[in-house]
């Protein structure tokens, strides 16, 4: 039997610098499951130290947590990593954490980067210039999420910065995304008059949240029978019944 997963793939907590303090992972799950979401991604700015948080975060609960990271690439493209477990998307730190720019985070210009646990104590900072662009194409990226069995989502395709069309001016054919992420900026309809070329994709929308009240301010639904990336894999191929079908915009909420 197939079940409806609602989810948020996109997610942003407070060690992302340009994320709200509000934004703990206790207090995402929290607000994911005020709002009826049951699949949510951590996905902040080229790390993923709040993901265990995240994890712990939402044990016993309904929310399903993904283990992400949002990757710039050299190009300055956004890309979305999706993983099932801790461990894989901790060997893609790793090798993004080499090819990070040069430079320490500067806290006045960009913010915090506040690393914490599940009941919302701070561990640490994180002194790392997230926020930055690597020096790893995006082709890359990509062979490598893939590599570590995981999903290549391309984040906000629609921005007029940090999409991989808007820094590409299109999608090369040898990238193999698994799914194209359109913004809360831009409807169904108007995404595919501007991006009828690359309906072959799978589609995902997000919220891109880095305060608490965005959280859910774009979902999918996601049908398929648990909540792993093997199921959403099938959905975003639309193989063996699993589908995805996106939810209704809310603003502020």
């Amino acid at each position: 039997m197939l079940i409806r997963y609602k989810a948020d793939l996109h997610i942003h907590t407070c060690l992302s610098p340009c994320a709200e303090l509000e934004m703990t992972p206790s207090d995402i799950v929290g607000t994911a499951l005020e709002k009826g979401i049951n699949l949510i991604a951590i996905t902040d700015h080229n790390s993923a130290e709040n993901v265990p948080a995240a994890r712990k975060a939402s044990a016993n609960t309904d929310v399903t947590v993904l283990a992400g990271m949002e990757i710039s690439s050299a190009e300055e493209a956004h890309i979305l990593a999706l993983f099932n477990d801790v461990e894989s998307v901790m060997k893609l730190q790793d090798i993004v954490y080499k090819n990070l720019l040069p430079g320490g985070n500067d806290e006045k210009l960009f913010g915090e980067q506040i690393v914490v646990n599940e009941n919302n104590e701070v561990l640490g900072f994180n002194n790392r210039l997230l926020i930055g662009a690597t020096t790893l194409p995006a082709q890359d990226i990509v062979d490598t999420i893939r590599s570590l069995g995981g999903l290549a989502v391309a984040s906000h395709i629609d921005r007029e910065t940090f999409g991989i069309i808007s820094q590409l001016g299109f999608i090369p054919e040898r990238l193999k995304f698994d799914a194209l992420e359109i913004s809360p900026n831009t409807g169904r309809e108007q995404a595919e008059f501007i991006f009828s070329e690359y309906k072959s994709f799978a589609w995902v929308t997000s919220s891109d949240a880095h305060v608490i009240k965005d959280i859910g301010r774009r979902t999918v639904n996601f049908f398929m029978k648990g909540p792993t990336i093997e199921e959403m894999a099938l959905a975003f191929r639309n193989m063996e019944g699993r589908r995805l079908q996106w939810g209704v915009t809310h603003q502020g909420t």
